[in-house]
């Protein structure tokens, strides 16, 4: 009975895993913009920097395209979330 137990969650840390490292890869895909403060610009993140965890409220390729455009918005220098946005 242990060993059935032991199995079951074993299968459960790895479908915990597994979960987690679709949700990574699916928010390497999208960007999030964190607002501007008083004292610095607004930032564009790859949605998978840890430098801004905001959860929820991602933008678009096209948005995030669009917000990198705008003359007070600028682009994290750690994760560089324009890589991938110009076509070339």
């Amino acid at each position: 009975m242990c060993q059935v137990r032991g199995r079951i969650r074993e299968l459960e840390i790895k479908e915990e895993q597994e979960r987690r490292r679709r949700e990574q890869a699916h928010a390497a895909l999208r960007w999030k913009i964190q607002p501007q403060r008083s004292s610095s610009a607004a930032l564009v993140y790859r949605g998978d920097c840890a430098l801004y965890p905001a959860e929820g409220g991602f933008l678009t390729r096209e948005e995030a395209v669009i917000a990198l455009a705008e003359p007070d918005i600028e682009a994290c220098q750690i994760c560089k979330p324009e890589t991938g946005l110009v076509d070339g």
